[in-house]
């Protein structure tokens, strides 16, 4: 097998990944698909850490259109991130993937408690975990818990899931010409204010160097492509 480019990740994905076909609630044909791709990575022995967003379940702008207070409507994402992450751990456990959730706020009953020590420990073993509740502090996307916990743990690369095949210039899906970036730095992403990451966590990563590569998570060998070294996706560093 070829050396890898990459033996540690963390995945960031949009609660909109476990959605289905009305972009709303948690499809579970949709788990088992994301469980798969995670399962075909863990089986070339890399280490894998999970983010993932709660779009599917709430979007704090329609309780913040309400007049509902931001720390409140941020509270209620967190939550929902915890349903999004248990049930990516059931649908990876039923591949035969063993996978530990730790929220940030604290909930035993159902999941650890954050831990970086554990969860570095939990990833040497093999196991994938998954970071719910965000960074456990109102105004914070889940972009931002993403580099945070993959600064944290020492993550190689903060590989962004998304359903096109890179970064572009414009939206194309709606604009056939938009050009695709093939690499940029983090001061071309914030100057352009291309929608990679918000500013938060592209200027954390940016901070501590850490690579992040944004590839599409439906193309069945994307992720297995691009840890062996190959040209996949957008790749944004220094």
């Amino acid at each position: 097998m070829a050396k890898l480019k990459f033996q540690r990740i963390l995945l960031k994905l949009s609660g909109e990944s476990l959605a289905g076909p009305n972009g709303f609630g948690i499809d579970p044909e949709q788990a088992e698909a994301i469980a798969e791709r995670v399962k075909a990575v863990r089986m070339m022995d890399v280490e894998v850490a999970i983010v993932i967003g709660a779009g599917n379940l709430w979007r704090g702008k329609q309780g913040l259109d309400r007049g509902m207070d931001r720390a409140t409507a941020d509270y209620m994402g967190m939550l929902a991130t915890v349903m999004n992450a248990m049930a990516l751990m059931d649908a990876l456990e039923r591949t035969g993937v063993y996978t530990r959730v730790q929220s940030a706020i604290e909930m035993r009953a159902v999941a650890e408690p954050y831990i970086r020590r554990r969860a570095i420990r939990h990833l040497e073993k093999g196991r994938v975990v998954v970071f719910g509740a965000g960074t456990g502090n109102p105004f914070f996307s889940t972009d931002t818990a993403a580099a945070l916990r993959a600064v944290e743990i020492d993550a190689g690369v903060l590989i962004k899931a998304t359903k096109v095949d890179g970064v572009y210039d414009a939206d194309p899906h709606k604009n056939p010409g938009a050009r695709k970036f093939d690499t940029l730095s983090y001061i071309d992403v914030l100057n352009r204010r291309l929608e990679v990451m918000d500013s938060t966590a592209i200027s954390l990563c940016m901070d501590n160097n850490l690579p992040i590569l944004v590839v599409n998570l439906w193309d069945p060998s994307a992720l297995e492509r691009a840890l062996r070294g190959e040209k996949v996706g957008t790749l944004v560093t220094a």
